[in-house]
């Protein structure tokens, strides 16, 4: 059995499977709708319901406030319908947005590679036709042993559909990381679902780009750059901004310094906060933020910003673009959350307005 959810503002259509949750139907069918942790704890993806019966499920009760229940909100990552529903939901249309459909995935682990003392890059090859997403997207990872999924951000451009890259850095405490870092071998099979996310690239919007990343919040960038430096027709000039604490934590410099001598549009800055003697650094000394306030002068005006990194980095640099005059519709951002958060190896897609 299955039931017709009508998603007003938008009048999109979802069948739901009995058993299957609002959320997950959705996104299987390329409707996307806000969201952030998946299973109950944050609210973001909230819905009101107009018409029908829909069970509360597994939703927190600081999430989901017992009158907002009695007012008929639900939220769509644990609510199952009981009937056929019309919603109303948070939801924007972006002209941007694909919408590609989350599928499942079965892959084979093709290689592993040590980027850092703590960053290593898995590659993993899917079973079948290659996964269609936006550079920027993400993939829930199923660990083996580890209760729930992981995400991490796709590295790899769409072009290379058939192998996806992720960056995974190694969380103090955390099993999923360690059982990737300590215990995953070339050969071994792994199951996945996506794509996710709504950080991409607003292609629409001609506005030159800048990248602020840090540690292995690289993963998106990358995958946003290469992708943009793929396509002959987009002339938009691109900046890079690539923070670490010393050289050893600073990865795919080469791969960088390499692709800003082959397109005149694309500029990489790296910049390292606490570099070592050893390290004979004579590149930017400081904070990533300080660098792409000291590389544009503080002025950010008339460019679209994709910030991708740990809450701190994220925070300073929405302070020193504000500040520079550029605003919320021109800055988008992935937040990389670990276990410390409260949500280990985690991240969340987010506008400020929209997770």
């Amino acid at each position: 059995m299955s039931y017709q959810v009508t998603i007003e503002p938008t009048g999109e259509i979802v069948e739901v499977e009995e058993g299957q949750s609002l959320l997950d139907a959705a996104l299987r069918q390329g409707v996307w709708l806000p969201f952030a942790c998946g299973h109950g704890t944050c609210g973001t993806c909230k819905v009101q319901v107009l018409e029908g019966e829909a069970e509360v499920g597994d939703a927190s009760p600081f999430a989901l406030l017992d009158m907002e229940r009695d007012e008929g909100y639900r939220l769509a990552c644990c609510c199952h319908p009981e009937s056929d529903l019309v919603i109303e939901a948070d939801v924007d249309e972006d002209p941007d947005f694909a919408g590609h459909p989350v599928q499942d995935w079965q892959a084979t682990v093709s290689a592993i590679t040590e980027l850092t003392p703590t960053i290593r890059e898995i590659r993993l090859r899917l079973d079948g036709e290659g996964m269609a997403f936006q550079a920027g997207q993400y993939i829930n990872l199923q660990v083996p042993g580890v209760e729930g999924t992981r995400a991490f951000s796709i590295a790899s451009p769409p072009a290379e559909s058939g192998e996806l890259a992720l960056h995974v850095r190694k969380v103090e405490g955390g099993a999923a990381t360690t059982w990737l870092h300590e215990q995953l071998e070339v050969g071994q099979r792994l199951a996945l679902s996506g794509p996710y996310g709504q950080f991409f690239v607003r292609r629409s919007d001609p506005k030159d780009v800048i990248f602020i990343a840090g540690g292995s919040g690289l993963s998106s960038p990358e995958s946003m750059i290469l992708d943009l430096l793929a396509d002959p027709e987009d002339s938009r000039r691109i900046t890079l901004f690539q923070g670490a604490r010393h050289l050893a934590e600073l990865y795919h410099r080469e791969r960088f310094e390499r692709l800003a001598a082959e397109h005149e549009r694309f500029t990489y800055v790296p910049a390292l906060n606490a570099p070592l003697d050893d390290d004979a650094w004579d590149g930017f000394v400081g904070f990533v933020h300080d660098a792409a306030i000291a590389h544009f002068k503080g002025r950010f005006s008339e460019h679209k910003a994709y910030l991708c990194g740990p809450p701190p980095m994220i925070d300073a640099a929405i302070t020193a673009l504000m500040q520079g005059r550029l605003f919320e519709r021109d800055i988008h951002m992935e937040r990389f959350l670990t276990a410390a958060d409260g949500a280990e190896g985690g991240q969340r897609s987010a506008l400020f307005k929209r997770i």
